[in-house]
């Protein structure tokens, strides 16, 4: 660890030279400050100070993307230039820590004056510190082992309505969506553990269903129970869900943040499915906030199992390509192949996405989760379910999705009313 360095890469913009920014960046986040001060040796900035690895010039624009910044004194029309800049920072500085490497690379630099724009696009770790954190507990491989599915993507849907249903109506729309065939159901993220839903009667109810479908069909259905909240609350409601006999937990990982991912999964012996709901409000602005492979890099470090990227064509501001890129990051390794997660597509997904995601991503490790693509079918729930499956079959097997529905009244009624 004592010569060990992560390295982030940030694409900024700023109206003093790039050079100086970037300094300025490394001074931040490391050994200095905007003034000399006693203490800090040249011994000490060789020990802890960042490096500027590399800059590379992007372009310029004569507006700034934020406000805030300041221009040099002397420049009457300022020059915005974008630079793509690579620090890197002695790991001895964080130590074997997520929140405090987070701190590092990110931290104060979305306010300095020196910057117009900023956005965390990568970050490298060393294996120590990779191995110093579990990573996923059961990832791609595991998760499909539970369901016993394979060679297609994980079919599920999500409890509808959002809120307000009570344990026995929340197993009641279960029964429904096991009875149809999905392999996978969770429970909306604005849903937790409220007064009129705790968590100890939900899952009990949700279980009896899903126990009696296993039971009766030799068919395993997970079930997401969401008990995203303060650590300790967490980890109580995860006990009650291991007690009932659950299969897996859900929590909203910018709600509760990388020590509570990292301690939940200290604890806990079920998939966590990572919910990313406030994604937005780091991502949306292209010159400011993470890029997702830094987001789910961290995350699937501290634990998660899943991670939601979206999906094609979705009712979100996210591009097809954004969506694409963040699946790929989920699957790529950290250190090893244990340490993928398993990309959730969800977003107004029924069949119409299935042969482009499958052409895009390459593969079918992937959750494929429909909530209006399955419980707003025409002829129910059973053919939405159907549905989806006949569009990922035609995606495998190279067939038009029209052609396809030539021999699959489900599949030909969704083309029919979903791409009214």
């Amino acid at each position: 660890m004592p010569n060990e360095r992560v390295e982030a890469m940030y694409w900024i913009e700023t109206p003093s030279g790039v050079a100086d920014a970037a300094e300025a960046m490394a001074d931040e986040q490391s050994s200095g400050t905007f003034v000399d001060v006693p203490g800090e040796t040249n011994e000490l900035r060789e020990r802890h100070g960042a490096t500027v690895e590399r800059i590379e010039e992007r372009g310029s624009t004569e507006q700034p993307s934020l406000p805030g910044s300041i221009s040099p004194s002397n420049a009457q029309s300022p020059t915005y230039t974008q630079a793509e800049v690579v620090i890197s920072y002695p790991l001895a500085n964080i130590g074997a820590s997520l929140p405090n490497l987070l701190t590092t690379v990110g931290g104060n630099l979305f306010e300095l004056q020196e910057l117009s724009g900023i956005r965390l696009v990568d970050v490298d770790v060393p294996d120590s510190l990779a191995r110093e954190y579990p990573g996923p507990q059961f990832g791609i491989d595991r998760t499909r082992e539970i369901l016993d599915v394979w060679e297609r993507p994980i079919i599920g849907t999500i409890i509808k309505p959002n809120v307000g249903l009570s344990p026995e109506e929340t197993a009641d729309r279960v029964e429904t969506v096991v009875e149809a065939g999905v392999d996978f159901v969770k429970d909306d993220e604005l849903l937790a553990n409220p007064p009129y839903s705790p968590v100890e009667d939900r899952i009990v109810e949700v279980m009896s269903v899903v126990d009696a479908h296993r039971d009766r069909t030799g068919t395993e259905v997970m079930y997401a129970c969401n008990i995203t909240g303060d650590v300790d609350e967490m980890l109580e409601l995860s006990d009650c869900i291991t007690d009932a006999g659950g299969n897996c937990v859900m929590v909203s990982v910018n709600s509760v943040g990388l020590a509570g991912v990292r301690k939940l999964r200290r604890e806990c012996d079920l998939p966590i499915h990572g919910h990313r709901n406030g994604w937005g409000g780091l991502s949306r602005c292209p010159q400011l906030g993470f890029d997702y492979g830094v987001f789910q890099k961290l995350y699937r470090l501290a634990g998660v199992d899943h991670l939601h990227v979206n999906g094609l064509r979705n009712k979100f501001a996210e591009s097809n390509e954004s969506v694409v890129a963040s699946a790929q990051a989920c699957q790529t390794p950290i250190v090893d192949e244990d340490d993928t997660a398993m990309p959730v597509f969800s977003s107004r997904q029924w069949a119409g996405q299935a042969h482009d995601t499958y052409e895009a991503l390459g593969n079918t490790d992937l959750m494929y989760l429909a909530g209006g693509g399955i419980l707003g079918h025409p002829d129910g729930p059973a053919a939405g379910v159907a549905h989806i499956r006949q569009g990922w079959d035609a995606a495998l097997r190279g067939v038009p999705l029209e052609e396809y529905a030539q021999t699959c009244e489900e599949l030909a009624t969704a083309i029919e009313y979903y791409e009214r």
